[in-house]
């Protein structure tokens, strides 16, 4: 059986982190892992990896890069509100679903 996993965020948005050394930190997804319920933050969850000097990195050393963390963690920011909220999901026009703000009602996915 073939079970997808839905995030609550996708790829552009901003989100608030809830837990861990990043807590209240925002920051915007720059990758969604949904099979393994994870997320990419810009600028958060650091991690330093030692890397061998090859072709594409001649110089080698220590990387600093981001590093996978849950999406349980993280809570969308409304970009119309500017505060953390919930989504809910409400029908547009076209019959489509679409996010929006639980605070202020407002649409999220503007571009469906």
């Amino acid at each position: 059986m073939s079970e997808t996993n839905k995030l609550h965020v996708k790829k552009g948005d901003t989100v608030v982190i809830l837990s861990g050394k990043d807590k209240g930190k925002q920051g915007k997804i720059l990758e969604a892992l949904p099979k393994k319920g994870k997320i990419v933050v810009e600028g958060i969850n650091k991690v330093k990896r030692h890397a061998k000097p090859t072709q594409k990195t001649p110089q080698g050393g220590i990387m600093v890069k981001e590093a996978a963390l849950n999406s349980a963690k993280a809570m969308l920011v409304c970009p119309s509100c500017d505060k953390p909220t919930r989504i809910s999901k409400t029908s547009l026009a076209n019959g489509k679903m679409a996010r929006a703000c639980k605070k202020c009602g407002e649409i999220i996915d503007k571009d469906k």
